[in-house]
């Protein structure tokens, strides 16, 4: 069962801000590079997800997990808990040729061009454990058998060994590979004292905290370099005009009912996680105040008290 699903909410932010940021700010091309890194991280982690999946009637799975461990955060991409033990299961998503040296403990990466050099992935699964183990503890839960994998998401891409060939194959593998190795684990320690699998996954889910940072924040980008409008969603072009209670683009002359939502949800994003009439009107570029009432109206919640309009 998978009690917790991967999370894109950040991403999404990202694609907002860039969708309403000029090309020519200071920020937009270091956005842009650290999107497309997050981006193709989770994709790596939705191909693993793919496989894993195999698992969800058996064991209870949590992806893209965060706790607080002595007052450090602790990532793990997939944590499985079978009846018997849990499993740590670590993404890397390169291309190329890689490289374990377990003579002088060194993971590197050949892209064809040049060969670079990344934190040895095995020792950062090991980490995981040992903090995972001390979480259990400070929170006087049962210890319990913890195993490590290491899943590469591409699947042409060539893994190689310098050294110690058993030891790295036990660990790492292609991600369809994975669940069988897994499996196999778990069968050797099926006589292990039974764990409440699901039980202990929901406490683990209960103390599970979000720790994506809006963009914004990160950058210093403020609210005033938003640009506003209603994004054409055939050629993206940003000033979409409400004509005749439809929306159509000045450049394509496409027409859309609802091109609106998908900028409130770029405000909701960016700016806060309410509207009120006013502030629409001035983000969507509409005069009439009762036509933007009913826009909001058919799939948003107003809250009174507070007169401003939210998500469900």
């Amino acid at each position: 069962m998978i009690i917790k699903k991967r999370n894109k909410t950040e991403l999404d932010q990202y694609e907002a801000l860039l969708s309403r940021i000029r090309p020519d700010h200071p920020k937009f091309r270091e956005m842009e590079g650290d999107f497309a890194r997050r981006n193709k991280g989770y994709i790596g982690e939705r191909q693993v997800d793919y496989y894993l999946d195999e698992l969800a009637a058996e064991m209870t799975i949590l992806q893209d997990l965060n706790l607080s461990v002595d007052g450090k955060n602790m990532q793990i991409d997939n944590l499985l808990i079978s009846p018997h033990a849990a499993y740590i299961v670590e993404v890397k998503n390169y291309s190329g040729t890689i490289l374990f040296d377990t003579f002088l403990q060194q993971f590197t990466r050949d892209d064809g061009s040049q060969e670079t050099g990344f934190r040895h992935p095995i020792q950062q699964a090991e980490l995981q454990k040992q903090r995972l183990q001390a979480w259990l503890q400070e929170k006087n839960l049962p210890l319990i058998p913890i195993y490590c994998f290491i899943a590469i998401s591409n699947p042409s891409t060539i893994i190689k060994v310098e050294g110690e060939k058993e030891h790295i194959a036990k660990v790492v593998a292609h991600a369809a590979y994975i669940p069988g190795k897994i499996m196999h684990q778990d069968n050797a320690v099926a006589k292990n004292t039974p764990i409440q699998h699901q039980k202990l996954g929901a406490k683990i889910l209960g103390a599970c905290k979000q720790t994506y940072h809006l963009p914004m924040t990160r950058y210093g980008i403020q609210a005033k370099d938003i640009l506003p409008g209603v994004h054409c969603p055939a050629c993206k072009y940003l000033g979409m005009q409400r004509i005749y209670g439809t929306w159509l683009c000045p450049k394509c002359k496409v027409k859309s009912k609802a091109a609106h939502k998908r900028a409130l949800l770029d405000y909701f994003y960016l700016i806060k996680p309410s509207i009120s009439n006013r502030e629409c009107r001035k983000f969507l570029g509409i005069s009439s105040k009762n036509i933007t009432t009913k826009l909001l109206q058919n799939y948003l919640i107003y809250d009174k008290k507070k007169r401003r309009w939210r998500k469900h």
